[in-house]
């Protein structure tokens, strides 16, 4: 277990609401952590629809998803959050009156004074291909995210997937894998262009391999893979050698491990109130498409303004009996010089 990482506040969720989030608590000089389940930041709009357009953010016409959380991370920037990437929290507990403890499935432990859920609607989770028998490789030899590269140091990994996140980490674990297959249904991808590109550049140099089919079947024992049965598209079957495998074949919105944490829930959404966007445990926020209210809006707008309220009460939990004094950016050179623009 790592040791214990002390902050104020740990926000659960990098989308627009909790990268906004961080911007809002930065301006009170409040510091954050902030763990997503993905391996960056942006929540749905970066991994569902990054290239889509949004029309209803205020004073942009137009910005897609991906450019949103671009602008996003750029205005948190001055306030130097620290994210930690394909991280899911498996446990949120509250210690004496003030403190919580939070631990992650990558055997991260956090202290801290609040904690926000900036989850939209619910934690992405990978979705499981139906292959016979795959629950018994799981966690040993077949792995849904990449938490450590050097986990896959010197390992035959197959990686199954057409996506931005096969061809990213294609690219990224070839030149320290024994040797690397990737495997599609088609020779066609849904990834960036120059990641193909560099994957393509890699199988003409014949320094990975690149085949065409479904994986039917696995092979190998007491959890650590031997092989892959693969159905070519030609009807043929074949079997790839590999003894790590890791599919991407997209994921899917569950509730998760916050379903346990004793919030009360209304059809898997965390009652809040309207004035500060607390939950039923003092200390424990919920912002944007994760929360529900009477009159709630799933709007990013909406998650904004809610994080702005959210913040004033943070500020109260962390620094208690101390004054808050409001400030506009616009006018104030004391935010003005926490941004960098004074």
């Amino acid at each position: 277990m790592s040791d214990v990482i002390t902050t104020d506040v740990v926000i659960i969720g990098a989308g627009p609401c909790g990268l906004f989030t961080v911007f809002e608590l930065g301006l009170l000089d409040i510091k954050c952590h902030v763990l997503d389940i993905l391996d960056r930041p942006g929540g749905q709009c970066a991994e569902l629809y990054p290239e889509k357009p949004i029309y209803d953010i205020p004073a942009l016409p137009l910005v897609t998803g991906a450019d949103l959380t671009s602008r996003l991370m750029e205005q948190a920037a001055p306030f130097k959050p620290q994210f930690h990437f394909n991280q899911m929290v498996t446990s949120l507990e509250k210690r004496g009156d003030t403190d919580f403890v939070l631990k992650t499935d990558g055997d991260l432990v956090f202290n801290c004074k609040v904690v926000v859920i900036a989850a939209g609607g619910g934690s992405f989770m990978p979705k499981k291909p139906p292959i016979p028998g795959i629950d018994a490789y799981e966690g040993k030899s077949v792995f849904y995210s990449v938490k450590k590269m050097e986990a896959f140091r010197d390992k035959d990994v197959l990686i199954v997937g057409g996506g931005d996140s096969a061809l990213d980490w294609v690219n990224n674990l070839q030149p320290i894998t024994n040797s690397m297959t990737l495997l599609h249904r088609r020779d066609e991808f849904r990834a960036a262009p120059d990641s193909v590109n560099k994957m393509r550049e890699l199988v003409a140099a014949g320094k990975m391999k690149l085949a065409i089919g479904q994986v039917t079947g696995l092979g190998g024992a007491n959890g650590i893979l031997s092989s892959a049965t693969v159905k070519g598209a030609d009807g043929a079957f074949f079997d790839v050698i590999c003894n790590t495998m890791l599919p991407f074949f997209g994921l899917t919105m569950k509730l998760g491990p916050v379903a346990d944490w004793g919030l009360n829930l209304t059809e898997n959404l965390i009652a809040v109130d309207t004035e500060k966007f607390e939950t039923n445990v003092p200390g424990i926020f919920a912002v944007g498409d994760i929360n529900t209210y009477p009159g709630k809006l799933k709007l990013i707008l909406s998650g904004f303004h809610e994080a702005a309220l959210m913040a004033q009460q943070a500020f109260r939990y962390i620094n208690p009996g101390e004054r808050l004094l409001f400030q506009y950016t616009t006018s104030s050179t004391n935010l003005q010089k926490k941004l960098g623009v004074a």
